[in-house]
């Protein structure tokens, strides 16, 4: 396992480089290392004193050292780039962090400027545990605190995250949310992400909440992660895949990938403030032409802007024997993907994925985006995501619009990802 390395300009296409840090091999004691997931920070001010310029980048990952006999050991480690992450060196004192644990990964590290120092958080997974430690120059790291044992406890957890979000229409306030990938609100049969609003002094951080609140509510979305020094927004990328069965998903080349990028913010909400998602404002670059007809549609990447109301229903890449539906009803948007084509690859893949609509509204306006195996619905007031993949196997498919739908945009999309 490697760090590969792509690079864009706006966040939608990608150019993809050399390895970045590749898997390697001590030859003196034969433990074999694999560079789990991590974090790359810029160290404009060279607080690390491994660069010479001000554009060094500094990479913490998690190493997964295999001891032969031994068995499996897990610790942080650095490597440093001077020519924009072109070439990397590995630090020749690693690890920089060890606390002689079998489980003990994916640190995301930080610049807090309230008190010039980094922050890193980091997981025990199967303690449920947070750590947070704070460091000078990214080498010596000390632990300033824990959270951990709240909310969703049904997975190990997993690709932590902390940052600072705008709640929305109240300009003088902001708060701090943690998030970390575990359970799902299906249950312990799939892994999802899950996110504690709160505040973070630069040494702790205290939840304002018991119950646990969800990222998404779709089967297809992990390990998601927010960019560092992206100015003025909060951008997280997700994972399109689930570890039940990542393994197996009938693709060529490619096992999983990831999502358009996600605006973060806060809003007020009557049970509290919650997670706000909304595709970032790069993606209006995509919509390609105007469908003027959707029944009957029969393109395979396309956007759709719908208001739906209770029994409503959108069937995408529908053909005889097989659908995927969105639909509202009972105050629940939901997808269903038990009969989308191939699903008989692993045996909990066929599925239903819902959410319940606070105040059960007579309409919700949701966005769609389709792209091939890949559907992500955010509805208008950025509150509820659902992200599956379907694997249509038959090649003529049409979209169908079924009861109480009102389409408001639909688009063909330009090409998505690799240049």
């Amino acid at each position: 396992m490697s760090w590969g390395h792509a690079i864009s300009k706006d966040l939608l296409h990608w150019d993809e480089l050399p390895l970045a840090l590749a898997e390697y091999m001590d030859p003196t004691t034969g433990d074999s290392t694999m560079i789990f997931s991590g974090t790359a920070v810029v160290d404009k001010n060279n607080t690390s004193g491994l660069c010479a310029g001000t554009d060094c980048l500094v990479a913490i990952y998690t190493s997964n050292v295999h001891k032969g006999n031994q068995g499996l050991v897990q610790h942080q480690s650095l490597a440093y780039s001077d020519d924009k992450g072109r070439t990397w060196t590995r630090y020749e004192k690693n690890p920089i962090l060890d606390i002689q644990r079998k489980d003990f990964r994916d640190p995301k590290v930080f610049w807090y400027e309230p008190q010039q120092k980094w922050v890193m958080a980091l997981v025990i997974p199967d303690l449920f545990k947070v750590q947070l430690y704070q460091s000078k120059n990214l080498l010596q790291w000390t632990l300033m605190s824990e959270f951990g044992n709240a909310g969703d406890t049904t997975r190990i957890w997993e690709c932590p995250d902390l940052y600072e979000l705008p709640v929305e229409n109240n300009s003088d306030k902001s708060k701090w949310v943690l998030s970390l990938s575990g359970g799902h609100p299906a249950g312990p049969t799939f892994v999802g992400m899950q996110y504690f609003v709160g505040d973070f002094d630069g040494t702790k951080f205290i939840s304002d909440q018991v119950e646990p609140l969800y990222v998404e509510h779709g089967k297809d979305y992990y390990a998601g992660i927010v960019f560092n020094n992206v100015k003025d927004r909060t951008i997280m990328l997700g994972w399109v895949n689930n570890w039940t069965y990542a393994n197996l998903i009938p693709t060529e080349t490619w096992r999983g990938t990831f999502s358009i990028p996600r605006e973060l913010s806060l809003i007020e909400t009557p049970t509290g403030l919650r997670l706000k998602q909304k595709t970032i404002s790069e993606f209006k670059n995509l919509l390609g032409e105007k469908i003027t007809d959707i029944n009957s549609f029969e393109g395979k990447s396309f956007y759709l802007e719908a208001e739906i109301a209770d029994q409503g229903e959108i069937h995408l890449f529908k053909s005889e024997h097989q659908q995927t539906t969105i639909g509202y009803k009972d105050g629940k948007l939901f997808l269903d993907r038990s009969n989308s084509g191939n699903t008989n690859f692993q045996k909990d893949f066929a599925s239903i994925e819902s959410v319940a609509i606070q105040e059960k509204p007579e309409r919700i306006a949701i966005k769609i985006l389709v792209d091939e195996s890949i559907i992500e619905i955010v509805s208008n007031d950025g509150l509820y995501a659902i992200t599956d993949q379907v694997f249509p196997n038959t090649e003529k498919t049409i979209t169908e619009i079924l009861g109480n739908v009102t389409i408001l945009n639909a688009r063909t999309l330009k090409s998505i990802g690799k240049k």
